[in-house]
């Protein structure tokens, strides 16, 4: 049997689960203002300290704010504002989701994708079914899959007498929300066999007058050509997509007045067995493999394994997805931590996600967490600030989550990065149409550590958008840019007025 893993760096091992520590401070004897400002540490901006009134009225935002901030160490609430006022937490919901994965997964462990073989091989022919085994890995492209490839032909294998079998491993949801526009690709469809996200690349030229379409599945090294994805341009205005489910393929159409003279994108794969089987067959003839018709197995195939591949840690993949915010990895990682609870999949992201709010309540103590799915991506979901802050500041202490978040970079006035700013953030944002959330640590200028959560949203505005135009509403990116800056400014408050 041949092994092939993902390249990517290991974390620590420190980030295994340590010991069980409940959620600090009682909300009911937090202060009902804000504590009296103090002068700024030297080497900070001497200016004048806004109130916390102040910086909700000047931000413009429309809708509710609610935030919690808390010393690190000890849990005493220091500042907050309608901190038990519940909203969708957007993408910060997918660090409660890593947590829950690493906390049932453990932080080495791996995704795997195997060959296996239903027969002997004699003088590089199988006699029986080839079977592409998915172990649910989201983070599998089409690299790996030519890799793959490429260890089967060194085995000497040329030729398979039967069909090219399909596992999912007992894992397929259509999509992530169904509230999402069909051409989102960072709503595609979640699978125990994944690829490229389950996104398929989308090109179109004009040339003469016409267009030039092309569905690949690229990586930095491949393109191969799709079927299972197709694409028919339309003399119309809108809609700029369409979907429909052809059966054994994803059919597509994009209305031409939409199009320009060239450019691309990712669109979602509802097929992605299918998508992935259609990939490697091509992969497996470029290296002198004939493989048969590609069929979806109705249950697990036993067979010899022949070849694995196998993803980066988990740590490193929880790393990646909390840094790019791909949905797709947080709905698998959160399904396979529930996996481990049922022995199986959970049949939707609800049951998989009330999983997870009992786990959290466990862990940490926090009661009413009520999201909906892993990714954040249903606005379904409702965590307060305070509920966020807390679980973190628990969830900290059993598995240092800090490791694991992006910085959050401190901006000026015309949102450049500001290097070496002394006040340092360690943070997941989050992001839908009008709702935008932050959580995460803070390092002041002294060397105190806080804990903060802050959420924004406009629930009605939200909700008064169409289908069509929740990829890019009207207003949407300006109000998205001042929840930012209320949220920063709230930070650079709190480095003055509670530094020591």
């Amino acid at each position: 049997m041949m092994k092939t893993q993902g390249r990517r760096r290991f974390l620590k091992a420190g980030l295994a689960t340590a010991v069980s520590v409940a959620a600090q401070g009682v909300l009911a004897n937090a202060p009902e203002t804000s504590l009296r400002p103090v002068a700024p540490p030297d080497g900070w901006q001497k200016k004048s300290l806004p109130t916390m009134d102040t910086l909700l009225r000047q931000s413009g935002l429309s809708g509710d704010v609610t935030f919690a901030m808390a010393d690190l160490a000890t849990g005493t609430l220091l500042e907050h504002h309608a901190q038990d006022l519940a909203l969708p937490p957007a993408s910060v919901a997918k660090a409660l989701s890593a947590s829950y994965a690493l906390d049932m997964l453990g932080p080495d462990f791996r995704f795997e994708t195997k060959i296996l073989a239903t027969g002997e091989i004699t003088d590089g022919v199988l006699d029986g079914d080839l079977v592409l085994a998915g172990g649910a890995d989201p983070t599998l492209n089409t690299d790996d899959l030519a890799r793959v490839a490429q260890d089967l032909a060194a085995l000497g294998l040329r030729k398979v007498t039967g069909q090219l079998l399909i596992w999912n491993g007992g894992l397929n949801l259509f999509q992530i929300d169904p509230a999402q526009p069909a051409h989102v690709g960072y709503n595609p469809s979640v699978s125990g066999l994944n690829l490229n996200f389950n996104r398929v690349h989308f090109e179109w030229r004009r040339q003469n007058g016409s267009y030039s379409v092309a569905m690949d599945a690229r990586t930095e090294r491949y393109r191969p050509q799709v079927r299972v994805a197709r694409m028919r341009v339309e003399p119309r205005s809108l809609p700029i997509y369409t979907y429909q489910n052809a059966g054994s393929y994803d059919d597509w159409t994009v209305a031409k007045n939409a199009l320009g003279d060239g450019g691309s994108r990712w669109l979602p794969v509802r097929k992605p067995e299918l998508y992935a089987a259609e990939v490697f067959r091509d992969l497996a003839r470029a290296h002198g493999i004939t493989l048969g018709k590609a069929t979806l197995a109705a249950e697990q195939p036993a067979g010899q394994t022949l070849v694995t591949h196998e993803s980066a840690p988990l740590a490193d993949v929880l790393r990646d997805m909390l840094k790019y915010s791909t949905n797709l990895t947080a709905e698998i990682v959160g399904l396979t931590a529930s996996k481990v609870i049922l022995g199986h999949y959970p049949d939707s992201l609800q049951l998989s996600a009330d999983l997870m709010n009992a786990w959290a309540e466990g862990a940490t103590g926090i009661k009413g967490l009520a999201l909906v799915d892993h990714s954040g991506l249903g606005d379904s979901s409702r965590v307060s600030s305070a509920q966020m802050m807390y679980a973190l500041q628990a969830l900290h202490s059993r598995l240092d989550l800090r490791v694991l978040l992006k910085p959050f970079h401190m901006r000026d006035e015309k949102r450049r990065i500001i290097k070496d700013h002394p006040i340092k953030v360690q943070a997941k944002t989050g992001t839908l149409n009008f709702v935008s959330g932050l959580a995460g640590f803070v390092d002041l200028p002294d060397g105190r550590e806080i804990v903060f959560a802050i959420f924004v949203a406009d629930l009605d505005r939200r909700a008064g958008l169409s289908r069509a135009e929740r990829e890019n509403p009207e207003g949407g990116r300006a109000w998205n840019i001042r929840a930012k800056k209320l949220q920063q400014a709230l930070i650079e408050r709190w480095a003055v007025l509670f530094a020591a």
